[in-house]
């Protein structure tokens, strides 16, 4: 429609300037310019849109990858915590059954120690003589033979 109005327009002009507007040279081939200028802005249009196409189509591939990437990371460190709580609770189990037997050999060798004390004097304190322990040793192997006599004379 432009270039219909301008072309029709090339027949209006002057042919001959007013000598004060001489140097003025404007708007010649006015119908070039104005339609020169709206071909270049068309032109501009349609580069912005394939590069805001390219631009957004690029950015939404990063966004898929990234989502998949995070998804996926997501996922293994979900799995590690699970295990590391999994593990953690194994552990404190094993800490508490060991504390537990712990407490329980140290009950027994208290007790141990305690018995060991009351027998140490009577088994490491010597109140009686050598001799002593050889008269008694001899009335014991007597008592023994006059026994095994009896027991001997009984089978008979």
């Amino acid at each position: 429609m432009l270039r219909d109005f301008y072309s029709k327009q090339a027949a209006l002009l002057q042919a001959k300037q007013v000598p004060e507007m001489a140097k003025y040279k404007g708007m010649q081939g006015s119908s070039k310019g104005v339609i020169g200028m709206m071909e270049v802005i068309e032109s501009d249009f349609t580069r912005l849109e394939a590069d805001t196409t390219a631009a957004e189509e690029q950015a939404f591939q990063e966004y898929k990858a990234f989502v998949g990437e995070a998804t996926a990371t997501k996922k293994v460190k979900h799995d590690d915590e699970v295990k590391l709580k999994l593990e953690k609770d194994q552990d404190e189990f094993e800490v508490s059954q060991l504390q537990k037997d712990l407490k329980a050999n140290q009950e027994e060798l208290d007790k141990a120690n305690a018995y060991y004390d009351e027998l140490k004097p009577s088994c490491l304190d010597v109140h009686v003589s050598y001799e002593e322990r050889v008269a008694k040793r001899k009335e014991e192997i007597a008592a023994l033979k006059e026994a095994y006599e009896i027991l001997d004379q009984k089978g008979k």
